[in-house]
């Protein structure tokens, strides 16, 4: 399994982390996951919206803590 590259966007809110995502996933490569950080509660709504507008895997989504932690893997 290749390594997760990890987006740290706590203490950034809307859009803040979903353009984070966004900005990384344009330069990662077909397969890669990226695991997007965020304290922005509504990240757990939009980054899943987006995933599936966009036809990205949403691999998981937890909130540990104050933290969402939002893995997803690139599939075009």
């Amino acid at each position: 399994m290749s390594d997760v590259k990890v987006i740290d966007a706590c203490n950034t809110y809307c859009p803040g982390p979903l353009m984070e995502l966004i900005t990384y996933m344009k330069q990662a490569k077909v397969g890669e996951t990226l695991e997007l950080l965020s304290t922005d509660n509504g990240t757990a709504v939009d980054v899943p919206e987006w995933v599936n507008k966009i036809g990205h895997e949403l691999i998981s989504s937890e909130q540990v803590n104050d933290v969402w932690h939002i893995q997803v893997k690139k599939m075009k």
